[in-house]
């Protein structure tokens, strides 16, 4: 397992709030305009700069709708040029052209995710709130395919969809997507008037994930369900296996150096860091509890030495049967789920159903 006291896999920045969506889900509860206190350019190409010195992290440019700002394709470029691998998650909206596509193929993008909901036009935009949306993000995905540029589909799983993944999942691997990484729903933002999974729905999308993994042509990952993790080592122990490999999907196999095997242990402020589109500097974007801000503070010093990321990297800091887990190490539950669900960031995980004591 990676060692993310020094740096993080994954750094994301919120660029922008803006967005002309309205997706009943949103963690940043977005809305048309832009904030006047966003990082400036120049802000940003500090922060890129610094972002550098962790290494090679992942650096994903989100939002809101990062095409909201026009100087987005400057700042791609930039994070490009300094060697940072570099990825975007334009939302399809009419911003999201050919020529925007193509923009981030000429400036030398690595990856494309755009958000997927539902399993047709109406499932998905009445998620998103916004007719055309699925359409759009259907046409980009195609671009993209055509242009030879990767992409990754983000869905957000909750009660509208739950029992219509595998529908899903074929338009993923139809689309030719390398990557499908399924979220599930944190109670924060425009996402707290929704209803979660329970425990054990849990446990059933976790089950169809583990075998469709088994022969999707996409890499299936997940956001905010950890425990997918202890899943998926429980079901390789039983199928006779050690439990140890558990990248799945074409590009995934069973190696040390899978995709999944390299984000193994990545949780809130563990391998994961969040700056806000005002320089906020978070654990996670569905933990906003603020440890500095990039305007004063060093990203590089908050990430290793604040005490906040410092204590969610302290697995025997976990609560409950968290605490008490196993798997802690490779899990450690949705810290961003605990704090959502009951004010403590260190408490158990409240939609595990496994129970320590009871492991063989």
């Amino acid at each position: 397992m990676r060692d993310f006291s020094q740096a993080p896999f994954l750094v994301i920045w919120e660029v922008t709030r803006a967005c002309d969506l309205a997706c009943v889900h949103c963690r940043a509860s977005a809305d048309p305009y832009r904030d006047p206190l966003e990082l400036s350019t120049e802000e940003g190409f500090r922060l890129l700069k610094t972002v550098r010195e962790f290494g090679d992290p992942i650096m994903i440019f989100t939002g809101g709708d990062p095409l909201k700002r026009p100087d987005l394709f400057e700042l791609l470029e930039h994070s490009v040029k300094l060697g940072l691998r570099t990825t975007v998650s334009p939302s399809p909206t009419p911003l999201l052209t050919p020529e925007a596509i193509g923009g981030f193929q000429r400036v030398g993008v690595a990856r494309i995710s755009v958000s997927v909901d539902g399993w047709d036009a109406a499932s998905h935009d009445g998620f998103r709130q916004v007719p055309g949306s699925f359409d759009r993000a259907m046409l980009a995905l195609e671009e993209a395919q055509r242009i030879g540029l990767s992409t990754q589909i983000n869905t957000t799983v909750s009660r509208h969809n739950h029992r219509r993944l595998a529908e899903i999942a074929d338009m993923v691997d139809r689309l030719g997507c390398d990557m499908w990484d399924v979220f599930f729903l944190v109670p924060t933002g425009r996402g707290a008037s929704q209803q979660e999974l329970n425990a054990e729905e849990f446990e059933e999308v976790f089950g169809f994930m583990y075998e469709r993994s088994k022969h999707s042509r996409a890499v299936i990952k997940t956001t905010e369900a950890m425990h997918y993790r202890r899943y998926l080592m429980q079901r390789r122990k039983a199928e006779g296996g050690d439990g140890q490999g558990y990248g799945h999907g074409r590009a995934g196999g069973q190696g040390a150096d899978t995709p999944l095997n390299k984000m193994s242990g990545i949780n809130s402020g563990r391998g994961f860091v969040f700056v806000s589109r005002t320089g906020e500097i978070y654990p996670s974007g569905f933990l906003p509890i603020s440890s500095g801000n990039v305007r004063n503070d060093s990203l590089v010093e908050v990430y290793r030495h604040g005490a906040l990321f410092q204590e969610l990297r302290d697995s025997s800091a976990l609560k409950g049967k968290c605490g008490l887990c196993q798997y802690r190490n490779l899990c450690g539950g949705s810290r961003s789920r605990a704090y959502a669900l009951t004010g403590d960031y260190l408490a158990a995980e409240p939609r595990c159903l496994h129970q320590p004591e009871a492991e063989s």
